[in-house]
């Protein structure tokens, strides 16, 4: 026994030797994912020139694709010589026709913070989505004749209607900040395979990633090869920075603007379908706007946000590492995601566990199919920047009757008038 010791002793120094020598290559690596995340993330550099196909790049600084409004005449054609020139100055080839037409903006100016926004057309949009409060079926083939608008009481005339056969145009915004980093495969993964199987022909989604600011992983495709291309790039990286500027980027994506040199378009620019499916913890840290103007922004906007709240998750995941009074933290972070979704006519869902995200998106999924998008000219003239109360009848058996006493009518509820001259 005395004489196996000292070869005890060396395997065991061997061993010991050999596991710090491993732990200092994994400290190594990770420390260069952080590297290469810093410059991704944090600088938005894009990892291959825009255009070429890669996340980042592709429709980069295009506007989304551009879809015809219903009822609407047809647009004139342009010249052939005309419509060559605007290929080249959006890098698109012939062999892309579908994918150069973006979905058509509104005819709207952003405003400026504090004001409400100013719509030229005056043209209000309300998604809709209709359940039985008994059994939480979805209706679905309704009509433009099943729908009634009230604004304060009033009854509007609605002018655009897209069905829940109609495409959509959605923006996929998830979190990736240091609070997500213990789980962020439990996040990323069911997302990205949702948008990847999600996408119809038609339909267009862009993939947004924000912490201190927002980064545009690929702007609005019809490519499942895309999505997953821009999901990837997450998945193999790692979140750089803890700040979660939750209110910028959706400002961002809502109202557009320039970011590293490119120019978007938002959603409130773009007609017809849209949604923001979110998925946050729903903690801002540095934003340049506040709450209230967050709020102001999405209530305007008419896009419906969904948001899928991972603070409960979060904190059951890192409550041993967090002071007692990070709880109420996290309450007001899910409060906020929560009061985003219901003013805007969408849904809030909180995650607890991990594994549930999945059918959380299967939820979502059936609702985004089965919305409808009403919109409407207001007949008020007046301009004092004041809350205007929105109010949708449905009429599903067609009798002439409204039946929203056995109905849960999900829309938004209300907005803020601009304020100027009288129309």
């Amino acid at each position: 026994m005395a004489a196996e010791e000292p070869m005890t002793s060396i395997r065991r120094e061997i061993g010991a030797r050999f596991r710090k020598l491993r732990r200092s290559r994994e400290v190594l690596s990770r420390l260069l994912s952080l590297i290469v995340v810093s410059g991704l993330i944090g600088a938005s550099i894009p990892l291959h020139p825009p255009g070429e196909g890669a996340a980042f790049g592709g429709q980069a600084g295009r506007r989304p694709p551009r879809r015809e409004r219903p009822q609407a005449p047809p647009a004139e054609e342009k010249p052939s010589a005309e419509k060559s020139e605007e290929q080249k100055s959006t890098g698109v080839t012939s062999t892309s026709e579908q994918e150069s037409k973006p979905p058509r903006p509104r005819e709207q100016e952003v405003r400026v913070e504090g004001e409400p926004i100013r719509l030229k057309a005056d043209l209000v949009t309300v998604p809709v989505v209709v359940f039985d409060k008994k059994t939480g079926r979805v209706y679905t083939g309704l009509k433009k004749q099943n729908f009634t608008v009230l604004e304060d009481g009033v009854k509007q005339e609605i002018v655009t209607f897209n069905g829940e056969e109609s495409p959509i145009t959605l923006v996929l915004l998830l979190e990736y900040s240091r609070q997500i980093e213990w789980f962020r495969e439990e996040v990323i993964n069911p997302a990205g395979l949702f948008v990847t199987r999600f996408v119809k022909p038609g339909d267009y989604i862009a993939i947004v990633a924000f912490d201190i600011r927002p980064a545009v992983l690929t702007d609005f495709t019809d490519s499942p090869a895309r999505l997953r291309e821009a999901i990837y790039l997450l998945i193999r990286n790692y979140p750089a920075f803890s700040e979660s500027n939750l209110f910028d980027a959706l400002s961002f994506v809502l109202r557009g603007g320039e970011l590293d040199g490119v120019e978007y378009t938002g959603l409130q620019q773009i007609e017809g379908r849209t949604a923001i499916l979110l998925v946050a913890i729903g903690i801002d840290t540095f934003s340049k706007i506040n709450y209230d103007e967050a709020r102001r922004i999405v209530e305007n906007a008419g896009v419906p946000i969904y948001a899928i709240g991972i603070g409960e998750l979060a904190y059951i995941l890192l409550e041993h590492r967090l002071p007692p009074e990070s709880r109420l933290t996290f309450l007001q972070a899910q409060n906020t995601l929560k009061t985003f979704a219901e003013v805007t006519g969408g849904r809030f869902y909180s995650v607890r566990f991990q594994g549930a995200l999945p059918s959380v998106l299967e939820s979502i999924s059936v609702m985004l199919r089965t919305q409808y998008t009403l919109g409407y000219t207001p007949t008020n003239p007046r301009r004092e920047g004041k809350r205007r109360r929105i109010q949708v009848l449905v009429d599903v058996d067609g009798d002439g009757k409204p039946d929203n006493d056995r109905l849960e009518v999900q829309h938004r509820r209300s907005y803020i008038e601009p304020k100027g001259e009288k129309k």
